[in-house]
């Protein structure tokens, strides 16, 4: 429904701010490996090294943090705190894996390595984004 006031124009997030389509996207993947992560922990256990023990938890983490992206790229105006906490956090999850992956915690498969690592590199990427697009956003300024 539309108002006078609003009649003819867009609203003002509809995807215009780059920030809040980066957020979205982190947000909705995470959403999806977090649930496939869940659904496949006893499956995925052997073949990574990875106890199911260990899976489970990180999906319902992945969840979490699914509906934090999620609620921040919901906001009018993303909180300039919120974007750097995000991008702080996926650096800190990034690293955080790759401690995991060599710190020999974990019996991990040669399969099991790569998925630590590429895991390392998706929030790697992610946080390089959501910081890139905290400078372009308009929210930024």
């Amino acid at each position: 429904m539309t108002s006078p006031t609003t009649a003819g124009r867009a609203e003002p997030h509809a995807g215009a701010d780059p920030l809040r389509n980066v957020l979205q996207i982190d947000g909705w993947s995470t959403l999806l490996f977090g649930i496939a992560l869940l659904g496949t922990a006893p499956w995925l256990s052997g073949p990574l090294g990875i106890p199911a023990s260990w899976l489970v938890p990180f999906g319902v983490v992945m969840l979490g943090g699914s509906a934090a992206l999620l609620l921040i790229a919901g906001y009018p105006r993303i909180p300039p705190r919120l974007s750097a906490a995000v991008v702080a956090g996926n650096a800190l999850s990034g690293a955080a894996l790759l401690v995991l992956a060599f710190s020999g915690l974990l019996p991990l498969t040669g399969l099991g390595l790569a998925f630590l690592l590429s895991g390392a590199v998706v929030v790697a990427v992610f946080a390089e984004l959501e910081f890139a697009a905290r400078r372009r956003s308009p929210a930024a300024g």
